[in-house]
């Protein structure tokens, strides 16, 4: 158990952060599913939001600015 309350008050922060990550890459894996598993026609209009999902999702500090280039590349390619 921590024991002075800055440790106590960095595990309730660490908790808060965990959760409100998760959501966040919940909703980026929830966004990149729905684009692979839609008609090919369809990909093209879907892409700028995966991609706005994708550059939130960095601008909040969930992935790495290097990942979220290799997944909207890859996304790319699947319309192209």
């Amino acid at each position: 158990m921590p024991v002075t309350k800055s440790v106590v008050k960095n595990v309730r922060q660490n908790a808060k952060h965990r959760a409100v990550n998760r959501a966040r890459r919940s909703q980026l894996k929830t966004a990149l599913a729905k684009f692979s598993t839609a008609p090919k026609k369809d990909k093209k209009k879907l892409y700028p939001e995966v991609q706005a999902v994708i550059d939130k999702t960095v601008r909040e500090g969930v992935i790495h600015r290097n990942k979220a280039s290799r997944l909207k590349s890859r996304l790319s390619k699947q319309f192209s």
